[in-house]
């Protein structure tokens, strides 16, 4: 994935956030683009280990956790704090709209 614009990610967010009437529907809506939108199941590294993320979840707390598993464990990371591959998965745009959602990063 190429960086994308401020722009670029402004209309992302506002695709996501459309029909959110709270912040609670924001993080919802965003899960939803994310799991419905990242190619997954995609690899990682996590603290020196592969993992193997498999989807998201909404949690109290980082709001949207990535779910890594590495053999019969199972770890939620939050989003933001999930190192991306190189290449990034198809789809990984909408991660980066949340976070630029919430950091205007």
């Amino acid at each position: 994935m190429d960086t994308l614009s401020k722009r670029e990610l402004d209309a992302l967010v506002e695709e996501a956030i459309a029909d959110a009437y709270d912040e609670y529907e924001q993080t919802s809506s965003f899960a939803v683009m994310i799991g419905e939108n990242v190619d997954f199941p995609f690899k990682t590294v996590l603290l020196g280990t592969e993992v193997t993320v498999t989807g998201v979840d909404e949690v109290p707390g980082p709001g949207i956790a990535a779910v890594c598993r590495q053999g019969k464990e199972r770890q939620r990371v939050g989003i933001l704090d999930l190192p991306m591959p190189s290449p990034p998965p198809a789809g990984s745009e909408w991660i980066a709209a949340y976070r630029h959602r919430l950091t205007g990063a």
